[in-house]
């Protein structure tokens, strides 16, 4: 398989230090916004990556299901990878690759477990079949095959078939708190421009233009 020659050029507007918002979270509303306007599929689509006690990242897509000054907030079941080498180390790096419009955005932090009552707040607003695809799921696990997985989804089904599904004592959600975010734009010649706000001790921003 021949790789080499595949490429594209980069033909969008460019990005300079007078279009940025004074705060990163500002920056990102805006540009997801517009990601959201081009009717791609999954504008809030996120790659999550995390570090086991050995030092071997791993990543995953999740969905993002909150922004605000705080941080970026997502959901998963706590029995996870992810949740567990959070457990083990708390620094997490956030991926939004927009290919479409010629931007990515890349957020380092750290993850802060979020209180039950907000946890339980999102949860019951999910649609009743994922609440049950929750409890059926024991995520990460091995498990034997899709009908074994989908027998237990059947079995959750007809337990909680009356009234309001529980909480799973297993499932929990993070906000992710920024220190760094990269906002990068796709440029002529591979001569792309990148920013970094850097959070300083004060929590006001610094922003860097860094080389491409």
């Amino acid at each position: 398989m021949k790789l080499e020659d595949i490429r594209r050029e980069y033909t969008k507007d460019g990005l300079r230090r007078e279009m940025l918002k004074d705060t990163p979270v500002a920056q990102f509303e805006l540009w997801l916004e517009q990601a959201i306007e081009a009717k791609f599929a999954d504008p809030t689509a996120m790659v999550v990556a995390t570090v086991d006690e050995d030092g071997q990242p791993s990543q995953r897509i999740v969905l993002l299901k909150h922004v605000d000054e705080n941080g970026f907030v997502f959901f998963t079941n706590t029995g996870s990878r992810k949740a567990q080498e959070l457990k083990q180390n708390n620094k997490i790096c956030l991926h939004f690759p927009w290919h479409e419009i010629e931007r990515q955005v890349i957020v380092y932090g750290e993850a802060q477990p979020l209180p039950t009552s907000r946890v339980a707040k999102y949860f019951l607003s999910r649609p009743k079949e994922s609440q049950l695809a929750a409890w059926a799921s024991q995520q990460s696990r091995p498990v034997s095959s899709r009908r074994a997985l989908m027998q237990t989804f059947s079995s959750m089904k007809d337990k909680f078939a009356k009234g309001e599904i529980p909480l799973p004592d297993f499932w929990g959600g993070y906000c992710v708190v920024p220190t760094k975010i990269e906002f990068w734009q796709g440029g002529e010649h591979r001569l792309h421009d990148r920013f970094m706000y850097v959070k300083q001790a004060d929590g006001s921003w610094e922003i860097e233009r860094l080389n491409p």
